[in-house]
C-alpha cells in the first residue's frame, strides 16, 4: 500500500481489495483485521515519534518507527494491535518500535485488570533486534517478553506471523509466550536466521541457499506440525480475521497449560534428539506430532551423566559462581548449567561443556537444553518457596557468548525453550523473588534475553571483559554491511551500538557498575564488594517493583532513553481518547 493509494481517497475497503494479505503495509494488516469503522491509531506517523539513533548513522527515519499501535474492535470485542512493519529496517525492533508495543500491552493489562478484557494482538514481521540500535533494542525486546506475560493472565495475546520476512531473533521468544500462535504457510519462525547460522556455523550446519531446508526447518506448516504454532491458516484476509476471532473468543489459557511453561514436554522432546545423528526436519512431525505434549521415549531425560570425563574450562561464570556460592560447591543441573542454593538466594550460571551433546552449545552458549535446565531450576525455587514469608533471591551470574547457532537447535525451536525460560524468570518476579543479574564477562545477543534481562537489577562488573550488545562484532558488522572499525567508530558517538560496560551503563539499565581488582581470579575484597552489591540491589528489589517499570525511572534512563518515556507518557494519553 503506498502512499498514493492513501492520497486517492480510496476507502479502507477499495485499499484491501486491491493487496494481498502480506502485501499490505502495517496499517493495512491491522485494519484488515478489526471491525470496520473501529480502527484508531495511537503514536502515530503525525506524532513523529522517531528514531534518535538513525539519523547520527545516516538512515532515514520512519515516523512511526515501523510499528503501527491500533485500537479497536475484533467481532466486537476491545483489542489492541501492534503491527511491525517489514519494509522498515527488515522490522527490526528498536527503542521507539519496542516501547509502543510494550506499553500498549501494559496498556491493555491495567484496562483488563479494570474489568474491561482487552486481547492483544502482534503481527510479527521481524528480524529480531535493530541492530543499528543494539543493546536499546535488546531491551526492548526484554520489557515486550514481560509486558506479554503481565497480560497474558487476564486477556489472550495472540501473535500472527503471516509474511515472507517470518519472525525471527528475539521477537521470536516474544512470540513463544503469545497465548496462540497463528501462522500462514509462508510463515517462517526461529531464532536464528538461516544466514546467521551458516555464517557462525559454516555451510555444513545450514545451507541459507537450501530453500527446501529453510521451510522444513522454520516454515509455517513444520511449525503447526510440531505444535510450535496453533493454527495453520491460508494466506486470505478473511480466514486469518476468522481465526483471531476464533483465538480470542478462546480466552486466556488455563495456568500452567501454555508451551512456555510446559518444561515436561519441552524435555521429553529434547530427549528424542541425537544431534550427532542426522534427522530430516520433516521426521519430527512424526516423531513429536502436532500436539504440544509429552512423548514417549525410552532414554533417561538426554543428558549425559554428570560425571563425564572432559575436563571443563575455567571461565568467569564458573569462577564467580565458586566464589559468592562460598563454601558450596556447585551444583550441576546439567554440566552447562550450575547452581548454588544457600538459605538466602540460588545462583545460577551457564558455563561450557566440552561433551555437550548439543555441539554449537559446547562453549557455553545458551542452548535448548540451558533453557530447560535454568527453567527448571527456577521453577523448582518457586515450588519450594511457595509457602514461604520471605523468597530467596536469584542471582544470575552472566557470562555468555550468545545463543547456540545451529541447525538441530533450530529444528528443536530454540526460540520456544527461551521462552520457557523468560517465563519462569518473569513467574519468579511475580511470586516476590528478588532477580538479580551480575555481568561478570559476555553478555550477548539471545542468551543474555534468556539469562540476564528479566532481572529486577543488572549489575555489571566494571572491566574490560566485560562486553555487552546486541549480537558479537564480526557478525553485527556483517549484517548491517559496515567493518568492524565503522562500528567501534559509530559506537564513540552511539552509545547503544557500544560494546563497552560503561556506555552500556550510561543507558539506564544499569543498577550498579561494580570496581574490582581482578575480574579472572577475584580477590576476598573483589568478591565482598560484589555480595554486597547484590545484598543491596536485592533489598531495593523487594522493595520496588515487579515488573520492568524501574528501568525509565533512573537518572541515566531519563537522559538517554528519552524517546522510550515519551511514546510511554503518549501511549497512555492517547488510550482512551476518542478521535
Amino acid at each position: 500500500m503506498t502512499n498514493t493509494d492513501l492520497l486517492a481517497g480510496l476507502t479502507w475497503q477499495e485499499l484491501l481489495a486491491r493487496h494481498s494479505f502480506i502485501e499490505l503495509d502495517a496499517l493495512g494488516r491491522a485494519t484488515a483485521l478489526l471491525d470496520p469503522g473501529s480502527l484508531r491509531v495511537l503514536a502515530g506517523p503525525f506524532d513523529r515519534l522517531e528514531s534518535p539513533w538513525l539519523v547520527p548513522q545516516n538512515i532515514t527515519p520512519e515516523a512511526d518507527d515501523g510499528t503501527v499501535i491500533a485500537r479497536g474492535t475484533v467481532d466486537g470485542r476491545p483489542v489492541v494491535i501492534a503491527s511491525i512493519e517489514q519494509g522498515f529496517q527488515g522490522g527490526g525492533t528498536g527503542e521507539v518500535s519496542g516501547a509502543k508495543i510494550s506499553q500498549a500491552l501494559l496498556l491493555a493489562a491495567a484496562d483488563s485488570r479494570a474489568g474491561t478484557p482487552t486481547a492483544a494482538v502482534i503481527l510479527f514481521e521481524t528480524g529480531g533486534v535493530r541492530l543499528q540500535e543494539a543493546n536499546l533494542g535488546l531491551n526492548a525486546v526484554a520489557e515486550i517478553c514481560s509486558a506479554v506475560l503481565d497480560l497474558r493472565p487476564l486477556a489472550p495475546v495472540i501473535g500472527m506471523v503471516a509474511g515472507t520476512v517470518g519472525s525471527f531473533g528475539g521477537m521470536s521468544i516474544a512470540a513463544g509466550l503469545c497465548t496462540r500462535l497463528i501462522v500462514t504457510p509462508q510463515a517462517r519462525i526461529g531464532l536464528n536466521g538461516p544466514a546467521v547460522i551458516e555464517q557462525e556455523g559454516g555451510i555444513d550446519e545450514f545451507d541459507s541457499s537450501d530453500h527446501r531446508l529453510i521451510w522444513a526447518v522454520d516454515g509455517g506448516e513444520q511449525r503447526y506440525a510440531t505444535g510450535l504454532a496453533d493454527d495453520l491458516v491460508p494466506d486470505d484476509a478473511d480466514l486469518l480475521r476468522a481465526a483471531l476471532i476464533d483465538a480470542i473468543n478462546a480466552g486466556v489459557a488455563e495456568p500452567g497449560r501454555h508451551r512456555s511453561q510446559r518444561l515436561d514436554v519441552l524435555a521429553s522432546r529434547l530427549a528424542t534428539l541425537d544431534p550427532a545423528t542426522a534427522l530430516d526436519p520433516r521426521d519430527l512431525r512424526t516423531l513429536w506430532g502436532g500436539r504440544y505434549e509429552p512423548v514417549a521415549f525410552p532414554g533417561d531425560g538426554g543428558d549425559r551423566p554428570v560425571d563425564k570425563r572432559s575436563e571443563s574450562p575455567t571461565t568467569r561464570g564458573r569462577t564467580w559462581l565458586h566464589a559468592l556460592g562460598g563454601d558450596l560447591v556447585p551444583e550441576p543441573i546439567i554440566r552447562s548449567v550450575l547452581s548454588a542454593t544457600t538459605d538466602t538466594a540460588r545462583y545460577l550460571a551457564v558455563v561450557p561443556d566440552p561433551d555437550n551433546r548439543f555441539y554449537r552449545a559446547r562453549e557455553g552458549q545458551v542452548g535448548v537444553t540451558e533453557s530447560l535446565a535454568l527453567a527448571q531450576a527456577v521453577r523448582d525455587l518457586i515450588e519450594a518457596d511457595k509457602d514461604a514469608q520471605r523468597k530467596r533471591a536469584i542471582v544470575a551470574v552472566v557470562d555468555l557468548p550468545s545463543q547456540a547457532y545451529g541447525r538441530n537447535e533450530e529444528m528443536a525451536g530454540l526460540h520456544q525453550a527461551m521462552a520457557a525460560t523468560t517465563d519462569a524468570y518473569h513467574a519468579a518476579r511475580l511470586a516476590g523473588h528478588p532477580i538479580v543479574a551480575v555481568i561478570v564477562g559476555t553478555a550477548l545477543s539471545g542468551g543474555f534475553l534468556t539469562h540476564g534481562l528479566q532481572a529486577n537489577a543488572i549489575l555489571a562488573l566494571d572491566d574490560p571483559g566485560v562486553e555487552i550488545h546486541a549480537m558479537h562484532k564480526a557478525a553485527a558488522a556483517r549484517i548491517t554491511q559496515r567493518t568492524v572499525d565503522q562500528l567501534d567508530e559509530l559506537a564513540k558517538t552511539i552509545a547503544p551500538l557500544s560494546y563497552r560496560v560503561e556506555d552500556w551503563a550510561k543507558l539506564g539499565f544499569c543498577d550498579g557498575l561494580l570496581n574490582v581488582e581482578n575480574a579472572d581470579a577475584p580477590s576476598a575484597h573483589d568478591v565482598e564488594t560484589v555480595g554486597a552489591a547484590i545484598a543491596y540491589a536485592v533489598q531495593r528489589a523487594r522493595r520496588g517493583p515487579v515488573d520492568l517499570s524501574n528501568r525509565l525511572d533512573s537518572d541515566a534512563a531519563v537522559t538517554m532513553r528519552h524517546a522510550s518515556r515519551t511514546v510511554r507518557d503518549l501511549l497512555a494519553r492517547q488510550w482512551n481518547t476518542e478521535h
